[in-house]
């Protein structure tokens, strides 16, 4: 197992890329880079196919709309590699289709999911919300998905469900970032079963009105917005119930830096840099962090009583 150290990552993927880019440009004229060839402005993006019968859901927030060409190109996608390009550069190599989604452990009505079924049994709603990564930048993005409670009403957990754990993908052949040791592979998440209970918490399947990006997770997703990112498990293919927390990919990795819970908390410092401030994609000067990243008024209940810096 290795643990990735400060003198490991390039600072042009600790500056976000396109503020990095900016600044180059700025720095040498723009008239000469906009001539330069080594920098032309690269392709955008392939668009995906439209996802049918998207309502509009609760919770949305009124911001501006991260760009979808900074959505699809700017990522943490580590079974991808470790860079922000990685993932939109390398995940064509991941096939969706066909694809099973195995629902098992303290619950009634154990199952293995089709995909596409998945995408039928719940109203797909477009959620617009924040996401706010551990490095300190954070953009606005509309997901499509459906409440996770509603898988979980299906399945009737029993009473020793005490948390949800969730297992992506493990298939180096498909995912070249996983023939490295950077993590002990396959990923895994965890949360606390009211947390996966909570109406914010989505199941994504899609972004901006269309089919979720390779790159971006595809093509089933967690998205809860009051955590840091690395907790939005990716390429989801087994969601267990159990009684005991499970061991998280990066908890595993640097129990000292990733908590289990790992809500947005601008008072509770990463050991290498402060989470007091942030920088939201597009924008060049930073802004401060809000508390679980702005939905506190929905989310602060569930850790009442609870020491947050303890349980980070």
């Amino acid at each position: 197992m290795r643990i990735i150290k400060p003198n490991d990552i390039p600072s042009s993927e600790i500056t976000p890329r396109e503020i990095y880019l900016n600044r180059r440009r700025f720095m040498a004229g723009i008239a000469a880079f906009a001539a330069a060839p080594a920098l032309a402005t690269p392709a955008p993006p392939a668009r995906g196919p439209r996802l049918a019968g998207v309502r509009p859901g609760r919770f949305s927030t009124n911001e501006a709309k991260t760009p979808f060409e900074s959505v699809t190109t700017y990522n943490n996608f580590y079974e991808f590699g470790t860079g922000k390009s990685d993932p939109a550069e390398k995940a064509h190599t991941l096939k969706t289709r066909p694809w099973t989604v195995s629902v098992e452990g303290e619950i009634r009505r154990p199952r293995i999911y089709d995909i596409d079924e998945l995408l039928k049994f719940a109203s797909l709603e477009e959620r617009i919300y924040r996401l706010r990564c551990v490095e300190g930048w954070s953009m606005v993005i509309p997901w499509v998905g459906f409440p996770l409670a509603e898988l979980i009403r299906r399945v009737e957990p029993t009473g020793n469900a005490k948390f949800v754990e969730f297992v992506t993908l493990h298939d180096p052949r498909q995912m070249p970032g996983q023939r490295s040791s950077v993590l002990d592979w396959p990923y895994i998440e965890g949360l606390r079963i009211d947390e996966a209970n909570h109406p914010l918490t989505l199941l994504a399947v899609g972004l901006y009105g269309e089919v979720l990006p390779n790159q971006n997770g595809a093509p089933i997703r967690l998205v809860m917005p009051w955590k840091y990112g690395f907790k939005s498990a990716k390429s989801i293919v087994k969601i267990r119930f159990v009684e005991k927390a499970p061991l998280t990919a990066w908890m595993r990795a640097a129990p000292n830096e990733y908590g289990f819970f790992s809500n947005v908390n601008p008072k509770v410092d990463h050991p290498r840099w402060s989470q007091a401030r942030e920088r939201r994609i597009g924008e060049f000067f930073k802004r401060e962090t809000l508390m679980f990243n702005g939905y506190a008024e929905q989310v602060a209940p569930l850790y009442r009583g609870m020491d947050l810096r303890k349980y980070f």
